[in-house]
């Protein structure tokens, strides 16, 4: 009896115990309540985002019927020859998205070689096929490639002792997805999509009367498109890295609709703070480090220069970096808040060089540069064979549609990579983590030396 009374408390200890992580699974909470000031400011550039994005949506819609109305009185646009090579760009960003997403997860080590060595070559032949083109703005946008590809090349030498790293931390950070990241990716890429191919028609109605007043409703249009899709990404961001640091912190699993409910009902207003800072700073930074290694230290003037600006660019990513992200999703802070202790907290356990030579995120971004280029060869080819005119200008919305689209396909595993750190930054001393972290700061430190 006493037997049967124990097994049945230990049974339904364990039923009590499996509720309560189905509980956590299903119904994550978010922790931290944000100041009346933080609410304001969430609130106003959410509210700005959705007024920005309904605006933009009636314009483009106004454009596209102006645009076939007037492709249909004059012989000065044909529809028939500007969408139809630019939206098989799109669907092609989409496919080489997601099949490059999983080639990475399942071969970092192959794909990080790949990037690097052959984003140069695509770059290249992007800029080669604006030459080719031979109008003003193809030929300032063929040099511009062409100069990117050679420095890609050489950056891709320069951190070549890197890539073992590189792929160690994002094996370990990303094997074992969240439940159904697949069908998580497949709809940010099919959402992409539609909201891609909706406005490159507002964009075709413009170009179809090309009037001064047009040109600013493309760029109006591309903004938002630009705005939108590092909303984007960055949702996708915010709930994989929120899921993969409980994982990581505390061994829990989080359900993963849920995580994407609550950051859809309380963090779209961070996470547009974020879309909108951290592109900037991010140039800014990348910039700042870019001249300090061509100022050097032989010119005094130079290189004083150059440290005033690397101190700003340092002070700036303080505020905004995208491991702010991770502490927005788990603590439900404000980005600016989240951003500044998670710097801090890598500043404190020392990890500020060791985030500074990671090499995910430029891993990333030449993915992003990769995907963009086929998807521009392939637009620019097409109207450079049907109408030499459209070549130029569907050659570049077809990369930048080409390198969002892989960069949010690629948005988890950057995810789950920021999650890692910021998760051991919290308790480097946790069982939970291998000898990745350690073995590379004492690699680093000993170079130092």
């Amino acid at each position: 009896m006493e037997r049967s009374t124990g097994s049945n408390m230990q049974i339904q200890g364990q039923r009590t115990q499996s509720t309560a992580i189905v509980k956590v699974q299903q119904e994550p909470s978010i922790k931290i309540e944000p100041t009346v000031g933080g609410q304001l400011l969430r609130k106003l550039f959410q509210i700005i985002f959705f007024v920005q994005l309904f605006l933009v949506s009636i314009l483009v819609i106004v454009l596209t019927i102006r645009g076939l109305i007037y492709a249909g009185s004059t012989d000065s646009f044909h529809p028939k020859k500007w969408y139809p090579p630019l939206l098989v760009s799109t669907a092609s960003a989409g496919i080489v998205s997601f099949i490059w997403q999983s080639i990475t997860f399942h071969c970092p080590s192959k794909a990080i070689k790949a990037v690097f060595w052959f984003t140069p070559l695509l770059t290249c032949a992007v800029g080669v096929l604006h030459i080719l083109i031979g109008s003003p703005l193809s030929l300032a946008a063929g040099t511009i490639a062409i100069i990117s590809g050679v420095i890609q090349s050489l950056y891709a030498c320069w951190v070549n002792s890197r890539f073992d790293y590189a792929s160690k931390i994002l094996t370990v950070s990303t094997s074992a997805p969240p439940y159904n990241t697949t069908t998580f990716v497949i709809v940010s890429i099919i959402t992409c999509l539609v909201y891609s191919s909706f406005s490159v028609t507002g964009i075709g109605g413009a170009t179809a009367t090309g009037t001064s007043l047009d040109i600013v409703f493309i760029v109006v249009i591309l903004l938002s498109f630009l705005w939108s899709m590092q909303v984007i990404k960055n949702m996708l961001y915010v709930t994989i890295s929120r899921i993969r640091y409980m994982n990581f912190a505390c061994g829990v699993d989080i359900n993963t609709r849920a995580a994407f409910h609550d950051t859809v009902k309380h963090l779209v207003g961070s996470v547009c703070i974020g879309s909108a800072i951290v592109p900037v700073i991010g140039t800014i930074r990348g910039s700042a480090r870019a001249i300090n290694l061509v100022a050097g230290d032989n010119d005094e003037f130079l290189f004083s220069c150059a440290d005033c600006y690397s101190g700003f660019a340092s002070t700036l990513i303080t505020y905004g970096n995208r491991w702010g992200f991770v502490h927005v999703g788990v603590y439900n802070k404000g980005f600016i808040q989240a951003s500044a202790d998670t710097w801090e907290m890598f500043k404190r356990v020392e990890l500020i060089s060791l985030i500074d030579s990671d090499l995910t995120g430029v891993f990333c971004f030449l993915s992003g540069v990769a995907v963009g280029s086929i998807c521009g060869i392939v637009g620019g080819t097409w109207e450079l064979i049907i109408h030499k005119g459209y070549a130029t200008e569907v050659s570049i919305y077809a990369f930048l549609i080409g390198y969002f689209m892989c960069r949010i396909a690629l948005a988890w595993q950057q995810a789950s990579v920021s999650a890692y750190y910021v998760s051991y930054a919290e308790n480097p001393q946790s069982l939970r983590f291998d000898a990745t972290i350690p073995v590379r700061i004492e690699q680093l430190h000993r170079f130092q030396v």
